[in-house]
């Protein structure tokens, strides 16, 4: 509720601002200064109790609690009474043991005498007036109880609790439900998207299984047979499934759908985006099967239509040509698990991109170039850009934070890391990590959202030669609610630049990926390396944990895609070797000899939901991968295309069947593909 009051109340403040009634935005904030309630927030009022009690003010202590009861506890049914009397009494005795334990005796007479009237006649404190007068009453076995940490703790926590539950149970004015019925309208509309689509795929499906059934029974009509271009009807329902947008390329399965399924005279195919041999394998057959009669040309060069044949016995299986065509055609969707709905492109950006991220919700991307412009926009309903940041200084990292994920994590080259509030669009906070290791190369959130780890290395030019020592660099933790250093991670055996960062699912562990080719395991609960062994020759450029959390996979400057058993350090389950365009150095070339070289920056690849696939980079788009237990690990799966310049990093969201597969290209463009997944 806190949080819903800040952002209604910031709404009210900009309102105000907006009709220039300036008078009442002065008494809101003068108000607002003084308000006891603390916006709603339990950890404010838990702090000014806190307060109260360390600075010995009895008085506001007694005055705090009597105005919460006045204005919140009053308001509960009586059933309610007993349990606000047991705080309110377990609060009185948080203070007194804090009395006693800075030594200051003189506030725990003072107590006592000024609450003798209210505690004398209740019996839980009868015991309690002896207390000022034991020399030791920690030692005692009445009262050691309440000087020890976990009762304190206990007491804030279940305090803590007590105002959370209430602050839920409490009637809100509609103003604050605005957020949530935001979200709510946008969840629907998600999942409205989400439902539309596998529609459109199970009616693509079920055409598809009814003219396969038509070709098998029925011989096609000679002008089916020799079309060479979609009819339009067939058009015409392509418009009415889906609605046209810009930058929107067809995919490969969703034309074959639509492809007739009867036998074609060789001819030219009409030049689409999505066209492949595939296409042209289910669309026509193959010239040398033809029968020589099967096509003459005229003196004047015509195409004369074959003769009829309709008096010919129909195909049946006797003919291995035919079936063999019929089995391909049938097992394309079997042996294919992803289908390519759509592709969209989001073109803001006018230089190479560096890192380009989804949230952790799937409703917004964060997307940074290399003249440090990033834009924050959403693509689901439709593609429309939020907010656009515009920095001073060069950028180098980001990354979404889990709790709240409307905040970004933003990583400079001149040694400070900033917290954007992207609802908001403006800068949190602004953390100076490190002058001597300005580069900020690498960002992540713990899963908690409670800190992140912070990757700082010295200067060292991108466009020079690798040096034979690699550069040096700092791991640190960061805590997101203080925004201060936790710790600094030892990075044996040379403190050396961490490239990529990557936390499990529960935070507990983390592994990195650094300049001088190791890959560090850390435990996160005792904050201190697990294990770390040799991964690569050169530097690793991206790491990631597996699905089931036993292995991680790496990408280096080898070129190599490397499996890792965490079990077992440094013993390999798989390996293999990847194309230039997949890991980097990435080569940009123009007119006159020009060429741009980009060092990998952002993720190299990225895991489908469920574990079993990845997305890498590729000269024209992503390529999809389906891991195997086998040689060789990578078994190509789906291109997804295009690009026109290399893809220098990817990201996929999924989302039940559907799923969104993101490629970022040097040119500045980045594509969406859409798709299906098909379940076995």
């Amino acid at each position: 509720m806190g949080s819903a009051v800040e952002r209604t109340d910031e709404h009210v403040r900009e309102y105000l601002i907006y009709r220039g009634f300036t008078s009442t935005l002065k008494h809101m904030d003068t108000e607002m200064k003084s308000d006891k309630e603390k916006g709603f927030r339990v950890d404010k009022i838990i702090e000014q109790l806190q307060q109260f009690v360390q600075s010995f003010d009895l008085c506001g202590l007694r005055e705090y609690w009597q105005y919460l009861d006045r204005r919140l506890f009053c308001r509960l049914e009586d059933v309610y009474r007993s349990t606000v009397n047991k705080l309110r009494t377990s609060l009185y005795r948080f203070y007194v043991i804090n009395t006693i334990q800075k030594g200051n005796l003189e506030k725990t007479q003072e107590f006592f005498q000024k609450q003798a009237l209210e505690l004398q006649t209740q019996t839980e404190w009868r015991d309690w007036f002896i207390l000022p007068f034991i020399g030791t009453p920690e030692q005692n076995p009445a009262f050691s109880p309440y000087f020890s940490r976990q009762w304190a703790d206990t007491f804030l926590v279940s305090l803590h609790n007590f105002l959370s539950v209430l602050f839920q149970c409490m009637p809100q004015p509609v103003l604050l439900s605005f957020d949530s019925e935001v979200q709510k309208t946008t969840s629907l509309t998600e999942e409205n998207e989400q439902l539309r689509q596998m529609l459109f795929a199970l009616q693509t499906e079920c055409r598809e299984q009814r003219e396969g059934e038509e070709t098998v029974h029925h011989k096609l009509p000679l002008y089916v047979q020799n079309m060479d271009r979609l009819g339009d009807t067939e058009l015409d329902l392509v418009s009415s499934q889906r609605p046209v947008s810009t930058a929107i390329t067809p995919s490969r399965n969703f034309f074959s759908t639509f492809l007739p399924q009867g036998r074609r005279t060789p001819g030219k195919l009409p030049q689409t985006s999505g066209s492949s041999p595939s296409q042209a394998a289910v669309g026509r057959k193959d010239p040398s099967t033809n029968p020589p009669t099967a096509e003459k040309r005229g003196e004047g060069g015509e195409v004369e239509p074959p003769p009829d044949t309709s008096s010919d016995p129909p195909e049946s299986c006797s003919d291995s040509r035919g079936c063999q065509s019929g089995r391909e055609r049938g097992g394309l969707s079997a042996e294919q698990p992803f289908i390519k709905l759509s592709q969209e492109e989001y073109g803001e950006h006018h230089s190479s991109i560096m890192h380009c991220r989804v949230d952790c919700s799937g409703r917004r991307v964060a997307s940074l170039d290399v003249d440090g412009v990033i834009k924050v926009w959403s693509f689901n309903p439709i593609m429309q850009t939020k907010a656009t940041i515009m920095s001073k200084s060069p950028l180098l990292s980001l990354e979404w934070a889990t709790k709240p994920d409307r905040l970004l994590l933003l990583g400079s080259g001149v040694g400070t890391v900033r917290l954007y509030d992207t609802d908001a669009k403006k800068n949190l906070y602004e953390m100076n990590i490190d002058e001597t290791h300005p580069r900020i190369l690498s960002l992540a959130c713990s899963p908690s959202g409670s800190s992140f780890v912070c990757s700082a290395a010295a200067l060292s030019g991108d466009s020079a030669p690798r040096l034979p020592v690699p550069v040096p660099g700092q791991l640190l933790l960061w805590d997101t609610k203080t925004v201060k250093q936790q710790l600094q991670f030892s990075l044996e055996p040379d403190p050396v630049a961490v490239n990529c960062t990557a936390f499990n699912h529960n935070g507990n562990l983390l592994v990195t990926g650094a300049a001088d080719g190791v890959i560090r395991l850390f435990d996160m609960q005792r904050y201190e390396s697990a294990m770390s062994w040799r991964a690569h020759d050169g530097e690793v450029y991206s790491v990631e944990f597996s699905y089931d959390e036993n292995t991680v996979f790496s990408i280096g400057e080898d070129g190599k895609f490397i499996q890792w058993n965490i079990h077992r350090c440094g013993v390999k389950q798989s390996e293999q070797a990847l194309a230039q365009d997949a890991t980097g150095p990435f080569i940009l070339s123009g007119y006159s000899g020009y060429k741009q070289v980009q060092v990998p920056r952002g993720r190299l690849f990225a895991f489908d939901s469920e574990g079993q696939h990845i997305l890498t980079c590729s000269s024209s788009g992503g390529l999809i991968y389906r891991l195997t237990d086998r040689e060789p690990a990578l078994e190509s799966v789906l291109s997804l295309g295009g690009h026109k310049a290399p893809v220098v990093t990817v990201d996929w969201c999924s989302a039940v069947d559907c799923g969104t597969c993101l490629t970022a290209s040097m040119d500045g463009k980045i594509k969406l593909s859409t798709l299906l997944a098909q379940k076995s």
